[in-house]
C-alpha cells in the first residue's frame, strides 16, 4: 500500500511538469480532534506518514493521508476508528487535491510567513467535496511548511457516530495539517 502511495505521489510530480518547482515530503503530519466535553478521554488520532507535494509554480498541492496510519492514545479506539468509522480496509486513504488561489503572493525565495486560501476536493470514506480552507506557507532556509486548521462535519462524508458514543465524539472534528516540505530532486 505504501508503494502505491509513493508511485501515485511520484505521478502527480511528473504529470505537473518539468518546468515547476515541486517541494515534498512523505512525514506530514495531520491531527483530528472529535473530542467533546462529554468525552472521557481525548478523541484524537495523528498521522505522521502524510504525502504532500507543492509545485510552487503552478500553486498546485495534494496531499495523501492512509486511514491506517492514524494513532490513538489507545488501541481500542484505533480499532474502533478503522473498522467502524472510517473503514479503513474499504477506504484506506484520505485525500486532498487543489490549488493555492493567491500562490502569486507567495515569495517562495524569500523567508516569511505567507497567508494562503486552498481551494480544491477533499475525499475521505469515498465521498468527495468541495473544500476551502485558510492556511499558511512559511518559508524558512529554503524549506517550506504548510500549516492549516479546519473542520470536518463527519457526516458530509457519511462517516457514522453510534448512538451509545453520539455524546463523546464530536460531529465536526477539528483537523490540523503541519507539513515540512524540501525540494524534491528526482
Amino acid at each position: 500500500m505504501k508503494n502505491r502511495l509513493f508511485m501515485l505521489t511520484l505521478g502527480l510530480m511528473l504529470f505537473t511538469g518539468a518546468q515547476s518547482q515541486k517541494y515534498f515530503t512523505k512525514a506530514g503530519k495531520i491531527t483530528f480532534n472529535a473530542t467533546t466535553p462529554s468525552s472521557p478521554e481525548k478523541v484524537t488520532g495523528v498521522n505522521r506518514t502524510a504525502t504532500c507535494v507543492i509545485d510552487t509554480k503552478s500553486g498546485a498541492l495534494q496531499f495523501v493521508a492512509l486511514m491506517k496510519g492514524f494513532e490513538f492514545e489507545r488501541a481500542l479506539m484505533e480499532e474502533h476508528f478503522n473498522e467502524n468509522y472510517v473503514e479503513s480496509d474499504k477506504y484506506p486513504r484520505a485525500e486532498f487535491k487543489g490549488t493555492i488561489t493567491n500562490n502569486a503572493a507567495v515569495d517562495y525565495t524569500k523567508d516569511g510567513t505567507y497567508a494562503v486560501k486552498v481551494t480544491g476536493k477533499m475525499t475521505i470514506h469515498g465521498e468527495t467535496h468541495d473544500v476551502t480552507v485558510d492556511g499558511k506557507i512559511v518559508i524558512q532556509g529554503g524549506k517550506i511548511s504548510a500549516v492549516a486548521d479546519f473542520p470536518v462535519k463527519l457526516e458530509d462524508y457519511k462517516i457514522s457516530i453510534p448512538g451509545l458514543v453520539s455524546d463523546k465524539v464530536a460531529k465536526i472534528a477539528s483537523i490540523n495539517v503541519n507539513c515540512s516540505l524540501e525540494l524534491f530532486k528526482g
